[in-house]
């Protein structure tokens, strides 16, 4: 009996950990199930698909086989096959099973759906329209049957020797927006740039690759992009609602009211999406009761797509004025920010990271984690990582720019002790720095600047991170100087009187080589802080850029230990000079560490920085709240509230 037991319980983990989609956990733990189970058909699908979603369908093939074999006439376990297949590279004999399904099971899309994608790799472009009508046909709300009737129709006009390009732009502008609805990010950006290839000018295409560029962590890039674009057409209503959508993003509510309110949309879609966003600004201006009117302005045109956005209005305004029912729009929230049809991608991740924010404020932890995961889960569509891509970074950094290089290599003539960099993890304290030391009356904080990552791409005419970081390691010292001399110029014209200028932008970590070659006078600070917290801090936030490496707790504890190596490297490695500032000086003694970093950048001691709260200048970070108030240790061992829910992360983490 316990034996039994025992074996139920394996099968049901492996099965779960299959359903929530941890195929690599499900290719772990199936073999065992399977192996006293060999003739289980749904134990051999599911292990088959297992492997396929792991990347390996060569090997997850003969499972699926196997299946299809033992139940001749199940439908689904034919579709596996053919899927397998398909991701195998076996098209003609994926689009056979797959056939071979639909005949069992005439009224069920799916089989029509990957025999349209299998018939397309084949070059069939008809044939693939025609299955992928049929399965529209059966399900006329499906998305990815759609989505598999546009990939088809673009296909069919691209075969069409007659084809304008405006037409190839319209197939490709739909085809993006529907895999935004299905919140395939990367795919959706290739079809909007596509578009925008064949129509330069195409406003809709432009608003929606500008929105995507936001979720894929650029929002400077999705800023300018609509700028350009309502520059160009000031009456473009769309780019007026992305661009507000924006700026409502970064605590702009009143320039993204003035931005609204200068061109109103007829009624209809827009007319709606207006009021909402308008409702937006107003509640972050505190103007409730006029909230409260363009609210309900938003709320009779009923669009399906905004019902998540509206409820969570409805709430906040609701819990502002102390009513009962702010908790029933609060669970309204929590189930619509799960369903795609309610609102954007953008939205229900924000719903879910507000949603822990709430649980937080009301202790309840546990829950605010998995709102938490819910988001980040969303995000790593749009900002997927590559564990091997960061290690080859990391590799040439090292290698290019080691000690010999740095001690002996060519290098910049210019000595100009203006620059400063702060550097560190997000929440390691960089922000709270840079507030500090912007309090001096000879120090200007310039924020993150994009400064030195344009000049390494001019100078070595690539963005990519392995050659670009190989090729300024070859730098010689005339071009260096020259390139010093406009960025310094450009830097004092930011602050023509400030003896230091700050720039905390915290991808600078991997660019200290070039900065140590390209600036000898500059000084580095390294804010760090026990891992634990800054992991915890970091996936409890959801930052706006690209974090891709935040959305996964394994992945976000192994970056942080590899920027724990590339640190010790630039220690053994910099000639110029490097403070290491951990957060707890502060906390422990704010003084002694305070005159630390004024003497270590050549600064009188001023007693404005103690002070530094006080300050009311525009902070873009999320520590913004944090650095108006005095100095806390609220945060210190926070990361033991989830110590159960962060072990994949602390596992990865150096002793």
């Amino acid at each position: 009996m316990a034996s039994e037991t025992s074996d139920s319980r394996a099968r049901a983990e492996a099965v779960a950990s299959f359903q929530i989609g941890n195929y690599k956990l499900a290719v772990r733990l199936l073999p065992p199930v399977l192996a006293r189970h060999p003739a289980d058909v749904l134990l051999l699908r599911l292990h088959g698909m297992a492997l396929v979603r792991a990347g390996a369908a060569a090997d997850g093939v003969p499972y699926l086989a196997q299946a299809a074999r033992l139940a001749p006439g199940d439908a689904l376990s034919a579709t596996w096959h053919g899927i397998g297949l398909h991701s195998a590279g076996h098209h003609a004999e994926a689009a056979r099973a797959l056939q071979t399904a639909s005949a069992l099971a005439p009224g069920d899309p799916a089989p029509l759906i990957h025999l349209s994608r299998a018939l397309l790799t084949l070059g069939q472009p008809q044939e693939a329209l025609a299955a992928a009508r049929r399965a529209v046909s059966l399900a006329p709300r499906l998305l990815d049957a759609e989505r598999a009737a546009r990939l088809s129709e673009l296909a069919v006009l691209q075969a069409t020797a007659t084809t304008t390009p405006a037409a190839l732009a319209e197939a490709w502008l739909a085809l993006g927006r529907i895999c935004m609805r299905l919140d395939k990010v990367m795919d959706a950006r290739a079809a909007f740039t596509e578009a925008l290839g064949l129509q330069r000018l195409h406003p809709e295409a432009a608003c929606e690759l500008a929105l995507v560029e936001h979720l894929c962590g650029q929002p400077m890039a999705a800023t300018a992009r609509l700028q350009v674009l309502l520059d160009r057409e000031p009456g473009c209503l769309t780019g007026r609602l992305a661009l507000a959508s924006r700026l409502l993003l970064e605590d702009g509510a009143a320039a993204a009211l003035a931005l609204l309110d200068a061109a109103t949309p007829a009624d209809g879609a827009l007319r709606a999406h207006w009021h909402a966003q308008r409702t937006q600004a107003l509640i972050g201006l505190g103007r409730d009761e006029a909230a409260s009117r363009e609210l309900a302005l938003a709320e009779r045109h009923r669009l399906p797509e905004l019902e998540l956005l509206l409820t969570w209005q409805r709430f906040v305004l609701a819990r502002r004025l102390g009513r009962p029912e702010a908790a029933v729009f609060a669970d309204r929230v929590t189930r619509l920010a799960t369903i795609r049809e309610a609102g954007t991608l953008e939205q229900r991740i924000d719903a879910h990271f507000d949603l822990a924010d709430l649980a937080r404020l009301e202790h309840r932890h546990a829950a605010a984690f998995e709102y938490v995961q819910r988001g980040h889960a969303l995000l790593r569509a749009a900002q997927p990582f590559s564990r091997l891509e960061h290690e080859q970074h990391l590799g040439a950094i090292m290698r290019s720019f080691d000690a010999n290089r740095l001690a002996n290599g060519a290098r910049s003539t210019a000595g100009d002790p203006a620059p400063v960099f702060i550097v560190g993890l997000p929440r390691t304290g960089t922000t709270l720095l840079e507030q500090i030391l912007s309090a001096h009356p000879m120090v200007h904080g310039a924020g993150e600047r994009l400064a030195i990552r344009e000049t390494l791409v001019r100078l070595t005419g690539t963005t990519g991170a392995v050659t670009a970081t190989t090729r300024a390691a070859s730098l010689d010292a005339a071009a260096l100087t020259a390139a010093s001399a406009d960025y310094l110029a450009e830097l004092h014209a930011l602050a023509p009187d400030a003896a230091r200028v700050l720039d905390k932008m915290p991808d600078n970590v991997f660019q200290l080589g070039f900065i140590a070659t390209l600036l000898p006078g500059a000084r580095i600070v390294c804010c760090t802080r026990d891992l634990r917290d800054v992991g915890a801090s970091i996936f409890q936030h959801r930052f706006i850029g690209h974090h891709p490496y935040a959305h996964d707790l394994a992945d976000l504890g192994w970056y942080m230990a590899a920027q724990q190596r590339l640190l010790t490297h630039w220690q053994s490695s910099l000639p110029s000079p490097i403070l290491m500032l951990d957060h707890a000086d502060w906390i422990g003694d704010f003084d002694a560490t305070l005159r630390r970093v004024l003497a270590f950048l050549d600064l009188p001691y001023d007693a404005a920085c103690e002070r530094f709260f006080e300050q009311d200048r525009r902070i873009g970070s999320a520590s913004r709240a944090q650095v108006r108030r005095p100095i806390n240790a609220d945060g210190v061992g926070r990361w033991r509230l989830w110590a159960e829910q962060l072990a994949p992360m602390l596992h990865e983490l150096p002793r």
